[in-house]
């Protein structure tokens, strides 16, 4: 098992939907957290990354804001943007700096502050994430992408509406016991089926939302980790991958390509595979893409995740746990704290603090977050 680089705290804000806060404000409560968990202080941090998509807020150069206000200065801070998936590519980033040799602690923050402007200015905003030459003239936003990404799971593999709708009763549940989550109520199977369309065949709880948030990981080198830490967790495998912009460009639309290069390389890094697993955290912006998510991971065969949710494989107590936090479904979605929150919950899982939701026995988790619709994706692997 790698065990060059560790975390050795984690936070994170609750999730809501209006955050009354500055976004220096909101960051402070994830690193107030982590720092706290992790037991050092401000002056073990050797670089700090802040991870977030631009475009939400005024603040031109926020990493250097928000580095200020936590106190961070005269160390370098660096600002890293992959929109959805921000946060574990600035993760990507904190490893190699640690491996380098350059820095031995290095806090990686993510935040959004999505409320600052209006739902129909954030869809906007998320729909030139695409090709503002090809597509997003055209009034593409993401429900409309994954519902394209619906109907041809759907066609090739005989999934259904049906399917869809109990990810999202599994997220309910879980998202309820989360004190963290925008959401806590569970859902019931038909109340899925019977919602308003977005984008067919996506209905209102087929969708995440945005919210506002902040995520934050101290990591470290092992020699500090072991030094510092009575519970480092440490990152086994790391994964990264691309696709093309559009959609013209893809082979096929009923998976995503850039999870499942990202997914091969952390498993070979980590010298495991999906059956060694414990728990997952997937990135569920919308239903369809946990589905997807099951197949491009490795748990199930194309074609056959669907299996694994009408068994009931991805509960607690199954197969393979999935989103035992609530997921994006439930939590929200602040674009750049989201890679962040999901690492959180593996590592409260992998210390064994995750409470109502704790997998018994879990001993290696696997991250699963995603950046626009399949345009970059990360796989992180970490071990006990």
């Amino acid at each position: 098992m790698p065990n060059d680089v560790a975390i050795i705290g984690v936070g994170q804000s609750a999730f809501v939907r209006g955050y009354e806060g500055s976004i220096r404000e909101l960051a402070f409560e994830a690193y107030r957290e982590a720092m706290k968990d992790a037991g050092i202080s401000n002056s073990d941090i050797g670089a700090s990354i802040i991870c977030s998509a631009p475009e939400y807020d005024k603040q031109r150069s926020p990493s250097g804001l928000i580095a200020e206000y936590l106190g961070l200065n005269p160390q370098p801070t660096f600002a890293i943007e992959t929109v959805c998936s921000s946060s574990t590519t600035g993760i990507r980033v904190a490893y190699s700096l640690i491996k380098s040799g350059l820095h031995d602690i290095v806090v990686v923050l993510g935040f959004q502050k999505m409320s600052e402007i209006s739902s129909a200015d954030s869809q906007e905003r998320m729909g030139r994430g695409a090709d503002i030459m090809w597509e997003s003239p055209f009034g593409t936003m993401m429900p409309a992408y994954y519902a394209m990404h619906a109907r041809a799971h759907f066609a090739r593999y005989g999934s259904t509406e049906k399917d869809l709708a109990l990810i999202r009763v599994k997220a309910a549940k879980y998202g309820a016991l989360n004190e963290k989550a925008v959401y806590r109520k569970g859902v019931e199977l038909e109340q899925c089926l019977t919602a308003d369309v977005v984008a067919s065949p996506l209905k209102r709880f087929d969708c995440c939302a945005n919210a506002d948030g902040s995520s934050c990981l101290i990591m470290a080198s092992a020699e500090k980790a072991r030094e510092i830490s009575q519970k480092p967790v440490w990152v086994m495998g790391l994964g990264s991958g691309t696709a093309s912009l559009t959609m013209t460009g893809r082979e096929a639309l009923d998976g995503l390509n850039c999870a499942r290069v990202a997914a091969k390389q952390a498993y070979e890094m980590a010298g495991v595979g999906p059956q060694d697993i414990d728990v997952a955290e997937v990135h569920d912006c919308f239903t369809i893409a946990e589905l997807m998510a099951y197949e491009n991971l490795g748990f199930a065969e194309p074609g056959k995740g669907v299996e694994l949710i009408r068994e009931g494989e991805t509960y607690i107590g199954g197969k393979i746990p999935v989103n035992v936090d609530g997921g994006l479904l439930s939590k929200g979605h602040p674009i750049g704290a989201t890679g962040g929150s999901q690492v959180r919950t593996i590592v409260l899982q992998l210390r064994n603090e995750a409470g109502d939701i704790q997998v018994p026995g879990a001993e290696i988790g696997l991250v699963h977050n995603i950046g626009g619709v399949g345009i970059y994706g990360n796989v992180i692997i970490l071990g006990r």
